[in-house]
């Protein structure tokens, strides 16, 4: 490992993400320099694959990831698929799956680039010289290019208004019924024939919604470019904690009415309604890993703030069971309560009836594995996923449905945490 002397930062994200651009796998991890009290870096990029597990089927995929993760020799990075559910329970994932992403990737890289307190620590891994890969990145150009005329990108529904206020409506039905108590109810807005520069799309979108567990993903042709808010679990020794988001305001350009705005967000009862069922749905699963009486509510209705939103962000803390696998950790939260609802299994049967796209990695995780096994992993929302091959682009969005939930409303919410990603797409430029 060298160190070396960095400056700014906006530059060196570029910079990096230049380096980036022409390697085949890399993930660059983004806090946005969020002062969150459990984050272990500001700003992560691993890069190229020494070793790789790809699966597209679930059958054994957390197994094969736990004898992945038993013969690493560096810190292993990837993502979970949403429908990885189904080798966790007996379920299944029959709609359409228009982006077609591997179900699981993890890597170990090549090399990892991290920036913290104006410092780089860079870990070359595969004989690479670090003082020639910081010359590298160092010779990035950071002039920007002259930008063509902008082509706004025509999305599609694959669910139209009308029919997702119905689709509400039914999970109130199932609610009143019995069936559920909540619901995460999801819709994907796509395109197809597009080209974008997906590495400059992220930086926009990195710009107008910087989320502390943002992330940049690329796999062949297929990227992730995610702002998402919310942590998913993370362990650290033998402590677990997770931070599940339920409880969304739009934030007000006065400080007066902002000020207003989270006080009625913390003090909404339905917010709360849906923000503490998913806490217990969330201790529920750690308890599946923790030693018994270990698990904490460390912070309750707890009001973040954001670019364009207030959330409100509850934590769950548990010590791992010395003879549990921190794999197992993983699995037996996934997918994660704040993306699924209760009971948790219902919950995820009715998602596959109602909803009409697979989710594929929207609503999964990304994250990484230390050498000493702590990990951290957040939730894939608030994301655009591309095929650069194939020329498609897709988005999804949802949210909590409970009985006093009401459609339109709850259209609305769904269309404001799309509001960056919206905003990016239309102002794409030519490629």
């Amino acid at each position: 490992m060298k160190s070396f002397a960095a400056g700014n930062r906006t530059e060196l994200m570029q910079q990096l993400l230049g380096y980036a651009a022409s390697q085949d796998v890399f993930c660059l991890f983004n806090s946005n320099r969020h002062q969150q009290p459990h984050s272990s870096f500001d700003l992560q990029l691993a890069i190229g694959a020494r070793r790789e597990l790809l699966m597209y089927d679930h059958q054994g995929a957390f197994e094969a990831l736990k004898e992945f993760n038993r013969q690493k020799t560096s810190p292993a990075v990837g993502y979970l698929a949403y429908d990885l559910k189904n080798d966790v329970e007996r379920l299944s994932s029959g709609n359409e799956d228009r982006m077609r992403f591997p179900l699981l990737h993890f890597f170990e890289p090549c090399t990892l680039i991290e920036w913290k307190e104006n410092e780089v620590l860079i870990r070359s891994f595969d004989g690479n010289s670090e003082e020639k890969i910081w010359q590298e990145i160092t010779a990035q150009p950071l002039e920007q290019a002259q930008p063509s005329a902008a082509i706004p990108i025509s999305l599609n529904a694959q669910i139209p208004r009308e029919a997702y206020l119905e689709k509400v409506r039914e999970v109130i039905r199932h609610i009143e019924e019995g069936n559920v108590y909540e619901m995460n109810l999801c819709q994907e807005f796509y395109a197809d024939e597009v080209s974008i520069d997906p590495l400059l799309c992220y930086t926009q979108l990195n710009a107008l919604s910087p989320m502390p567990f943002s992330a940049c993903y690329k796999y062949q042709q297929q990227y992730i470019l995610c702002a998402s808010p919310e942590r998913f679990i993370r362990k650290q020794g033998d402590t677990l904690l997770s931070q599940p988001i339920k409880g969304t305001a739009k934030r007000s350009e006065d400080p007066i009415q902002d000020e207003q705005i989270k006080y009625k967000l913390q003090n909404d009862l339905k917010e709360r309604a849906e923000n503490v069922m998913i806490v217990d749905l969330v201790r529920n699963d750690l308890a599946r890993s923790a030693v018994t009486g270990t698990i904490r509510v460390n912070e309750l209705f707890g009001i973040y703030s954001f670019a364009h939103l207030h959330q409100m962000i509850s934590s769950v803390s548990a010590r791992l069971r010395p003879d549990a696998h921190p794999i197992d950790a993983i699995r037996y939260a996934f997918p994660m309560g704040s993306m699924t609802g209760a009971p948790k299994v219902r919950a995820m049967q009715l998602i596959e009836e109602l909803e009409e796209s697979k989710r594929g990695v929207y609503s999964g995780a990304i994250g990484y594995i230390t050498e000493k096994d702590d990990f951290d992993f957040n939730v894939v929302i608030r994301s655009i996923f591309y095929d650069a091959g194939h020329k498609r682009l897709s988005f999804q969005v949802g949210g909590a449905i409970t009985y006093d939930s009401i459609p339109e409303k709850e259209y609305e919410e769904c269309m404001l945490k799309a509001k960056a990603i919206t905003e990016v797409l239309q102002n794409q430029q030519a490629k």
